[in-house]
Order: structure tokens, then C-alpha cells, then sequence
């Protein structure tokens, strides 16, 4: 008898409630969840395949052959500098192919966010939770874990299978016109990239705990049209700050609000839009560098910033990152406050 009691003291802790939590969210989104960046990565290898067609189709017509071209041979060849620009080479090319899962993620998670807790009360479910012994605290941050967490590991997931795809149809297309291209599965440098994708879901994560924040809260307060809050009244507010001059008046640049408050809660979700926080103050510029974008001053290398375990760390020690992430806190408890106290629907 004690052993039962036991056993469902046990399924009711907080972290199984959260838990399972998330799993709901899951199993409600799982639309823009899995299927969404799974779609988006096929329709990429869709158009890979087509590309190559259209090549061979175009190459065969100019007469070009490229048939029996040894990449083993030219890397043997190559010295270690042209070997880490072969890389960052290849890096690039992977990394491009992720761009298309990693916004359709990034809009996906935006209105997720955006009606997390609004829809509950639109649609009366909220009374039926709230007849239910789960805590306020646990559905909020089942919510954030979905959005920053969950989301992405799925995304990234999509990615690396994208990268796999992509490598096993340049390896055979290679192999149909006699050219070796296995010196592209270079298992220590995936196994890098993999885990830096990885590394970059909790940077990214408390990086955008502001947007999130902002979202769940306005989710959680609005009477209707959660958009129009979320959205229009910061910009709206910027052109009346603008308006007025109160930044000049204390000596703040002008575009001081559009750059920490409005895009850091609007566009935090961004992956690796940190980057940008780096190059406005130089930290991720590279003087003197032959690679990367050149901004005057020196290059800024976007691949190596987003990659680079330097620059992850140093990102993990920016305030920008953690004032950006209490204020996120903030708003999030917020967000909870108004869940505890506002069980009302809005039409």
C-alpha cells in the first residue's frame, strides 16, 4: 500500500509535471514543431537535386566534363592553410543550408510565443487547467522550455539530417561522373560542427529571453489582438521617444532604444543574432583578416564569430546577455502573475 502511495507521489513531483508539460506542448505544435523544419529541409534538397540536374543537363550541352577529378589527390596537396580555408569553406556551404530551417524556426516560436497564453483564455480551455492541479509556474515555463529548447533541438536535429542528405548526394553524384568525394566525411570536423550547433541552443536561449519574455507577457495580458500589443506599441513608443528628443536629453544616442530595447524584444529570437551586438561594439572584428566582411576597420568573420568556442565563451561573459536575461525573467514571472490572476477569455 505505502509502495503505491510511493508511486504516485512520485508521477506528481513538479519536474514530472513538467515533463509532461512540455510533452503537451509538443504533441498540440507539433505542426510547427517537427514538421514545419522537416518540410523546409526537403524542400532544400528538393532544389539541390534539381540544381545538380540542371547542371549536368547545362554542362553536357557546353560539352564540360568533370568526371574523374580526385579530391583526395588535391587535398594531399594542400598545406594546412588551404586545408582550415577548405573547411571554413565547407562550413559555410553547411551552415547556408541551415538558414531556411532556422527562420521558418525563429517565425514558428514568434506566434507560438505570441499565443501561448492568450489562446487558453480565448477559447476558455484556461478554466479547464485551472481545474487542474498543475501550477501556474510549470504551464508558463513548459511554454518557454517548448519555445527555446525544444523548438530548436528540433530544428538543429533537421539541420544535421539536412547536412547528411546533402553530403550523401554529393558523394554519390560525385561517385556516378568517377570523382571521390569522401575526404568530405571528415567524422572529427561533422562531430565539431554538430556539437557546436548543439553549444549554441543555450547561448541562443538566454539570448532571447527578452523576446521571450515579451511575448508570454503580452500573451498573457492582452484582451485581444496580442500582434498589435507585442509589436506595434515598441515601435510606436521609439517614434514617440524620437519625437520628443528625451534621448538627447539624456545624452543617450539616437538609436540607443531601437538597438537595446525594441530589437532586443522583437528580435532576440534571431539565432545567433547576438553577432550583432559584437560587431557594434568590434568585439568580433578581426584586424587585419583576409576572410569576412570588411567593415574598415578590419574583417568580421560571421562564420568563425558563430562557430568559434572563443567567441561562444566570450558571448557567455557579455552583459549585454545577462541583463537582457534577467529583464527576460522579469517579464516571464510577469507573464505567470497575470496567468494566476486574469482567467478571463477575450473574444
Amino acid at each position: 500500500m505505502n509502495t503505491g502511495t510511493s508511486a504516485v507521489a512520485t508521477t506528481h513531483t513538479p519536474m514530472n509535471q513538467l515533463i509532461w508539460l512540455v510533452r503537451r506542448e509538443y504533441w498540440e505544435n507539433r505542426g510547427g514543431f517537427l514538421r514545419a523544419p522537416m518540410i523546409i529541409a526537403a524542400s532544400v534538397i528538393g532544389l539541390f537535386v534539381l540544381g545538380l540536374i540542371l547542371g549536368d543537363v547545362t554542362a553536357h550541352r557546353h560539352g564540360l566534363n568533370v568526371s574523374g577529378m580526385n579530391i583526395s589527390q588535391v587535398v594531399a596537396k594542400m598545406d594546412a592553410d588551404n586545408i582550415a580555408k577548405f573547411a571554413a569553406g565547407l562550413d559555410v556551404g553547411l551552415l547556408a543550408m541551415c538558414v531556411p530551417i532556422m527562420i521558418g524556426m525563429t517565425f514558428v516560436v514568434f506566434f507560438y510565443l505570441l499565443g501561448a497564453l492568450y489562446d487558453d483564455r480565448k477559447d476558455r480551455s484556461v478554466l479547464f487547467f485551472k481545474s487542474l492541479p498543475i501550477s501556474d509556474l510549470n504551464t508558463v515555463l513548459s511554454k518557454v522550455i517548448a519555445g527555446v529548447v525544444l523548438a530548436p533541438v528540433i530544428a538543429v536535429a533537421a539541420c544535421i539530417a539536412l547536412q547528411i542528405a546533402f553530403l550523401i548526394l554529393v558523394t554519390l553524384y560525385a561517385a556516378v561522373h568517377g570523382t571521390n568525394a569522401l575526404p568530405l566525411w571528415s567524422p572529427a570536423h561533422l562531430l565539431a560542427l554538430w556539437f557546436k550547433f548543439l553549444l549554441l541552443i543555450p547561448i541562443n536561449a538566454l539570448w532571447a529571453l527578452p523576446t521571450v519574455g515579451w511575448l508570454l507577457l503580452c500573451s498573457s495580458f492582452a484582451r485581444s489582438k496580442p500582434f498589435l500589443l507585442a509589436v506595434v506599441i515598441p515601435i510606436l513608443f521609439g517614434v514617440f521617444l524620437a519625437y520628443i528628443g528625451l534621448l538627447q536629453q539624456l545624452s543617450l544616442p539616437s538609436g540607443w532604444y531601437w538597438k537595446n530595447v525594441c530589437l532586443r524584444v522583437l528580435g532576440s529570437l534571431w539565432p545567433g543574432s547576438w553577432l550583432f551586438s559584437g560587431l557594434a561594439n568590434n568585439a568580433l572584428v578581426v584586424p587585419g583578416s583576409t576572410d569576412g566582411v570588411d567593415l574598415g576597420m578590419g574583417k568580421f568573420d560571421f562564420v568563425n564569430a558563430l562557430i568559434s568556442m572563443d567567441h561562444l565563451l566570450g558571448v557567455l561573459t557579455s552583459p549585454d546577455l545577462w541583463i537582457g536575461a534577467a529583464a527576460g525573467a522579469g517579464m516571464i514571472a510577469g507573464a505567470i502573475w497575470f496567468r494566476r490572476n486574469r482567467i478571463e477569455s477575450y473574444a
